[in-house]
């Protein structure tokens, strides 16, 4: 009998740990489709000061990412290249391509509150991290997820909340190694773009700076339109800065 049970148990947990592998693979895959182009508005604000860049992405898979910034002035024309876990920088008042090393994954990109690693976005939280549901609450599923061993990521650990009628996250929380939270990110205005569902609005807040913060809006999202694999070479990084 009490094989019976421990075997019950052992179907049952692997039955959950699938579960929450499912509902975290259609969450990216609705995050990412084969390819995405975006158009992005983004405003960085402090309690004295606040800067807005507008920004054209180009992604395809989970390793290749291509950004540049159209505004402001100044920095127009500013590219950034991810391939492979690895970024470049072109900036072109100085005409020079810059790797950005694995040290500064977690320094501020641009000044705003997303990271380096956000932009290079390729610690896939599919391939990642080991998903483990912890709550329900209607369609609402919270996830927890744990880095796996030897994965090259920055965070000790990321809390999501997901709508599975969508399959889109409301609010992730994200923690040091040493477990404390970190900051979170708040997603709003979930629209669909043909089969997916993406949020358009995000808001990204430090957990000890409350009058800090960064807003994002997705202004036009394209799905697995083509992508010319011009964008991601290295060449590209000054040739489509003009």
């Amino acid at each position: 009998m009490k094989r019976i049970i421990v075997l019950m148990f052992m179907m049952t947990t692997l039955l959950i740990a699938g579960e929450a592998q499912e509902i975290i693979k259609k969450l990216d895959d609705n995050m990412r489709g084969k390819n995405i182009y975006m158009q992005i508005s983004m405003k960085v604000a402090s309690l004295s000061h606040e800067r807005i860049m507008k920004i054209q992405s180009y992604s395809q898979g989970t390793k290749k990412s291509f950004v540049k910034i159209t505004y402001p002035p100044r920095d127009k024309g500013i590219t950034f290249l991810s391939l492979d876990n690895q970024m470049w920088q072109y900036v072109p008042k100085i005409e020079r391509i810059i790797k950005i090393p694995p040290s500064m994954m977690l320094q501020k990109w641009m000044g705003s509150d997303i990271t380096n690693d956000d932009m290079v976005k390729q610690s896939s939280i599919v391939e990642d991290y080991n998903p483990k549901i912890i709550k329900r609450e209607g369609t609402v599923v919270t996830i927890e997820l744990i880095p796996k061993e030897n994965a090259a990521v920055v965070w000790g650990k990321i809390i999501t909340n997901i709508d599975t009628t969508t399959y889109t996250s409301n609010k992730d929380i994200f923690y040091d190694e040493e477990g404390k939270e970190v900051r979170y990110f708040i997603y709003d205005k979930v629209k669909k773009f043909g089969k997916y569902y993406l949020p358009t609005y995000w808001r990204v807040q430090s957990s000890d700076k409350e009058n800090r913060y960064t807003e994002i809006i997705l202004e036009e999202v394209e799905y697995d339109k083509d992508i010319s694999d011009m964008y991601f070479q290295k060449s590209a990084l000054k040739r489509f800065s003009r």
